[in-house]
């Protein structure tokens, strides 16, 4: 970005920063995000300086559309919700609105809240590997039986299976790839902000953090210690500042294919469940070989679920069964209603 660029961006933030600031009813909250503006206002009053020695005359402001909605949507919502558009709008301290990173390198301080944190991200594949599971096998489920209801022939049928589990796998893959996609290219335009930021003003990036750390209760001078020690260092000083100016963890960098191909095989597994009989026997119990499957495969899902909720497994096996038999009713009751209509 050129020095104009830079001189908008900061001001926009600082605009930004006060209107999250009236928003605010927590002071604490308040005063950070006041200091943060004051904050911003410095950092482009560098880039004024830097224009005037171009000739060019500092500008006013005039917020952008982009700024003008984002604005709008924290007065009717609040910043906390908004945390992802925020950090991507140059919008510093969302970390407030969730646990801290720093406290992995100053347990003292913050205890072992981290800790705790990583046990459950290192879980976060498993978990979204059994909700793609769970999606494919109830949709295809509910495909078939829908078809089924229909009085369709198990030939049909069985078309109906594989048609609805390549859709289902390949609209899972394709969405999880633009997803994922989308989120990287938003944390790298970041991290890459953010460094350019810290090579051009570490000190002013450096009281950013320490006001952000004060806001998390530190006291001034504590908050200021730990922030220049941390900036110091500046691999460890862009990943702390994107956690906690940012919320975001340069860590979910994950491979957009990676992701995709993930969604899809999870998806697959679970749609094959309730194709099998159809796929290997021809019986006329295939229906309700399937449903069985189904419905053991749901409740087994179900309690798997209980692992990350920490819900009774047998409670939560049977909430999923019940969901599922919900969803299999309704498409057959469909299927059966359009199967009479078409004859």
């Amino acid at each position: 970005m050129n020095i104009l660029d830079n001189w908008k961006e900061e001001k926009s933030s600082a605009y930004l920063y006060r209107i999250i600031a009236e928003k605010e009813t927590n002071k604490v909250h308040q005063t950070l995000f006041l200091g943060l503006a004051a904050m911003a206002e410095e950092q482009a009053s560098i880039w004024a300086e830097q224009l005037k020695k171009t000739n060019t005359p500092e500008p006013t402001l005039h917020p952008t559309l982009r700024i003008r909605m984002i604005a709008w949507l924290i007065k009717r919502f609040g910043a906390r919700r908004l945390r992802l558009i925020l950090a991507a709008t140059k919008v510093r301290g969302m970390s407030i609105y969730r646990q801290d990173h720093v406290c992995n390198q100053f347990p003292g301080v913050f205890g072992n809240m981290e800790e705790k944190h990583g046990n459950i991200k290192n879980g976060s594949n498993i978990r979204a590997a059994v909700f793609g599971v769970n999606d494919g096998l109830l949709s295809n489920a509910s495909l078939i039986l829908g078809v089924a209801g229909a009085h369709a022939d198990p030939h049909f049928i069985l078309i109906s299976g594989i048609a609805g589990l390549l859709a289902g796998a390949c609209s899972m893959g394709s969405g999880e790839y633009v997803s994922v996609r989308s989120q990287r290219e938003m944390l790298e335009y970041q991290l890459e902000l953010e460094k350019h930021e810290l090579d051009t003003y570490p000190e002013e990036e450096a009281k950013e953090l320490a006001l952000i750390y004060e806001a998390r209760g530190l006291p001034k001078e504590e908050a200021a210690r730990i922030a220049n020690i941390l900036i110091q260092d500046p691999e460890k000083a862009l990943d702390t500042l994107a956690r906690e100016e940012l919320g975001i963890n340069p860590d979910d960098l994950v491979s957009p294919w990676g992701a995709a191909i993930s969604s899809f095989v999870s998806f697959v597994v679970g749609a094959l469940v309730p194709l099998l009989p159809f796929l290997f026997w021809q019986s006329r119990y295939n229906l309700v070989i399937s449903i069985g499957l189904t419905a053991a495969s749901l409740f087994g899902i179900g309690a798997s679920l209980s692992l990350f909720t920490q819900r009774n497994a047998w409670a939560s096996g049977l909430r999923t069964l019940l969901i599922g038999i919900a969803a299999g009713a309704l498409t057959y009751f469909i299927g059966s209603l359009l199967g009479v209509q078409a004859s």
